[in-house]
């Protein structure tokens, strides 16, 4: 249908439906748009019939890659299994179809929901209450934070701008500190991978608003000291942020409570399998510990006698609703499906894994440091580097073979890391398969070194030059078709 026509038919469509408002007649469709913002020529989008239209669009999928048609070594951080009772029950009408401004009396089914997902999330936690309003992580970090500047606030406590964050820390740590209006400050790692106890205790003082950790941290090492983090930072008046990125391991064995987190984030998007892969969506659910219940955000489900209600009288407000409600009802989902005594797997399968893949790798990738991992390891590139095979070379081969890369470069404690973190999910089968063939690729990078420097070659597109594409994105079909050669 050519434009001239497409937009008569809409003028006409529309007419009769705006009500007190005049649209000038058009052959084009303007809507009264004044000439400034109008078109001078049609856009150029291709003219295609709906056959060529659908080829297109599912010959892309098929080159997507996701955790139902393969292996990805990154599990646990964004792409664990979503099973399929979670999608049958996000889809019922009764829940997808509500609207967040409906009357309190007419979704108690669905308030009922948060509700109960904030005690579930405080009893595996070891926290007294939760909001589920975050939709991200980074914003459950941003969140946390502001609920600790608001309670040292409210005692007086001005001067508590610093945050400590460990030099192995998610990116989003400092991020999350600065956006917050708050000073970053570093503590050092030992050589074994931990906070370094005595670089931490001169950086802490009354002008200490918290020190951010993940345990495992990002090395998939137990913070084994965190006793004593603990008090110190507590002695020192601050508070300890749980970053909740790592909580996988830990699910039914230890709760970060328990350790002496007073503030925490839950990834829901990644522990409890409603993957985030694409950049979203997400959800990242804030936990504190009894005393600072005050300080999370409105609106805030509660219960009252048998009906549920929305406290909105808190100090801050994050988001507009409830928070990303499908995504909270596939978190729930999958923690009533597991049950209390399945959930006790999840981290020791999933570290199970870890450790299988990282004692049957090390004799040919650089382990940097030895022992028990939990979830996840980090391998400093091969062994043998005498042939200047990298981790982005390796990474890439992997692509020939079907497996998504792992997270490479990160943490940045390591100039070739290579962070490999399977999910209790994967078999076996699976794992030995994936060894295999990063095995394979280590006797490449010795035997014929350019097959895996020059890899990947079997995918639609070839390596690429990843800064020149983040700075020059092709954006319109055009000019991806005129350089479709060069790409």
């Amino acid at each position: 249908m050519n434009n001239k026509l497409y937009g008569n038919l809409i003028f006409e469509l529309s007419k009769e439906g705006r009500r007190g408002y005049s649209l000038p007649k058009s052959p084009f469709g303007h809507y009264g748009l004044p000439a400034g913002a109008r078109r001078t020529k049609d856009a150029e989008l291709p003219e295609c019939d709906e056959m060529t239209v659908v080829r297109h669009y599912t010959n892309h999928s098929a080159n997507n890659f996701g955790v139902d048609n393969g292996f990805y070594p990154l599990g646990s951080c964004t792409m664990k299994y979503n099973p399929c009772i979670n999608e049958e029950i996000a889809g019922y009408p009764s829940f997808s179809n509500l609207h967040p401004l409906q009357p309190t009396e007419s979704v108690q089914g669905a308030l009922e929901v948060e509700y109960c997902l904030q005690r579930s999330l405080a009893e595996i936690t070891g926290l007294s209450d939760f909001t589920l309003n975050p939709i991200a992580g980074a914003h459950g970090e941003l969140t946390g934070l502001m609920i600790i500047r608001n309670y040292h606030q409210s005692r007086g406590d001005h001067q508590r701008v610093k945050v400590i964050v460990p030099d192995s820390a998610h990116g989003t740590n400092p991020a999350s500190a600065a956006v917050c209006g708050l000073e970053v400050v570093e503590v050092k790692s030992t050589p074994e991978g931990l906070v370094d106890i005595e670089d931490l205790k001169p950086l802490l003082g009354d002008d200490v608003a918290a020190m951010m950790m993940t345990n495992p941290n990002t090395l998939g090492l137990f913070e084994k000291e965190i006793p004593e983090i603990a008090k110190l930072v507590h002695d020192c008046g601050g508070l300890l942020y749980y970053d909740g990125a790592n909580l996988n391991p830990l699910l039914g064995i230890c709760r970060p409570g328990d350790m002496g987190f007073d503030v925490m984030h839950v990834n829901l998007h990644k522990t409890f399998s409603t993957p985030h892969g694409g950049g979203g969506p997400g959800s990242g659910p804030v936990g504190v510990r009894k005393g600072l219940e005050q300080f999370l955000p409105s609106p805030h489900v509660i219960k009252e006698g048998d009906k549920y209600a929305v406290e909105n009288d808190h100090a801050i407000h994050v988001g507009a609703f409830y928070g990303n409600f499908l995504v909270i009802l596939r978190a729930y989902t999958y923690i009533l499906s597991l049950g209390k005594e399945n959930l006790r797997m999840v981290g020791p399968l999933a570290t199970l894994n870890a450790n299988y893949i990282k004692e049957s790798l090390k004799d040919v990738y650089e382990l940097p440091i030895e022992g028990l991992c939990k979830h996840e390891f980090v391998f400093n590139g091969l062994k043998d580097k005498t042939q200047g095979v990298t981790t982005m070379d390796v990474a890439k081969r992997l692509l020939d073979y079907g497996y998504h890369a792992p997270t490479i470069y990160f943490p940045l404690l390591f100039h070739e890391a290579m962070m490999i973190e399977p999910t209790e999910n994967e078999s076996k089968d699976t794992i030995d398969g994936f060894i295999e063939v990063m095995r394979r690729i280590a006797g490449e990078a010795r035997e014929n070194p350019e097959v895996v420097k020059s890899a990947p070659h079997n995918t639609p597109i070839t390596r690429v030059d990843d800064v020149l594409a983040a700075k020059h994105p092709i954006l319109t079909y055009r000019q991806l078709t005129q350089d479709s050669e060069t790409v």
